[in-house]
């Protein structure tokens, strides 16, 4: 009696724990999927949906706020999610929000993220659709890794080939390191730089300092007036032999010597003539004569 009594205990005792475990479940089962509480339906359409299944998370700002409910094809190209979400959720999803495809962790499941807008300040109504982003795709972010692999392979080509010239002596920046003649030539050229870079300065002192002619000519007023007073004294000097030489070419005991070296001016410029006419008719026979040729 007492063992049946024990055994009828533990049986009891088991069927609890189960009903237990079993209501459990269903409570948690059924709060993941919004099976209890106020909810609404949102639409999405998509060209791909990448992976995306039936009863994985909807996420708005990293909480999840509801699930995918359905995917189905609206054309060919096009694939139309549904989502249930929490009703309590839904004054903060506007008219102008975005829902993407993306990955719980790097290997997780996919989930449907919505963004929240950032110019409609109209709330979402039940059935209503929201613009979706195409989600990156794995074969293009592979497509942009090897892209990235072959340029750091290019660039390993690069130093490799950089490092081999620096060993073996060739380009300038090897001979600079290695080349002693070489590094002893660029150290004067750098000395006679800085020895011109003094004098410079010195110059530049001298003449802030007003020593010397050139700085008597820039600085000193009296000098300028000087220079101004002796070209004012050449241009004069220059007019006045112009006007001499005019006045001698009317005077009747110099106008045969003038006209004579006029007539020779004029009969070089005809000879000059003569040769450039002569020069062009050559360079038309030869190309009368090439055209003829061909």
């Amino acid at each position: 009696m007492k063992k049946e009594s024990g055994y009828q205990w533990k049986l009891g005792m088991f069927v609890v724990i189960g009903l237990v475990l079993f209501v459990g479940t269903i409570y948690f089962v059924g709060k993941q999927k919004n099976l209890f509480g106020s909810t609404f339906e949102l639409y999405s359409k998509f060209n791909s949906v990448s992976g995306l299944e039936i009863g994985n998370n909807v996420r708005l700002s990293g909480i999840n706020v509801g699930t995918v409910d359905d995917i189905d094809f609206l054309t060919d190209t096009t694939v139309v999610i549904k989502m249930i979400i929490k009703d309590e959720v839904r004054k903060y999803i506007k008219k102008d929000a975005i829902a993407s495809i993306s990955s719980d962790g790097l290997m997780g499941d996919k989930v449907l993220v919505i963004s929240a807008g950032k110019t409609s300040n109209v709330v979402v109504e039940n059935n209503d659709y929201i613009t979706s982003k195409k989600a990156i795709e794995m074969d293009d972010l592979m497509v942009s890794v090897k892209k990235s692999v072959d340029n750091a392979a290019v660039i390993t080509s690069e130093l490799a080939q950089f490092s081999y010239s620096m060993n073996n002596g060739n380009g300038a920046l090897s001979k600079l390191i290695s080349d002693e003649q070489f590094g002893n030539s660029i150290k004067n050229t750098i000395l006679n730089l800085e020895n011109s870079t003094t004098e410079f300065k010195r110059f530049t002192v001298n003449m802030n300092n007003g020593k010397g002619a050139l700085s008597k000519l820039v600085t000193d007023e009296r000098m300028g007036k000087v220079i101004d007073s002796s070209l004012t004294n050449v241009k004069t000097a220059t007019k006045g032999l112009n006007e001499v030489i005019e006045a001698a070419k009317n005077n009747f005991l110099l106008r045969g010597f003038f006209k004579k070296k006029k007539k020779e001016e004029d009969k070089k410029q005809e000879e000059l003539d003569v040769l450039e006419e002569e020069q062009m008719k050559k360079e038309l026979q030869f190309d009368k004569e090439n055209d003829s040729i061909k």
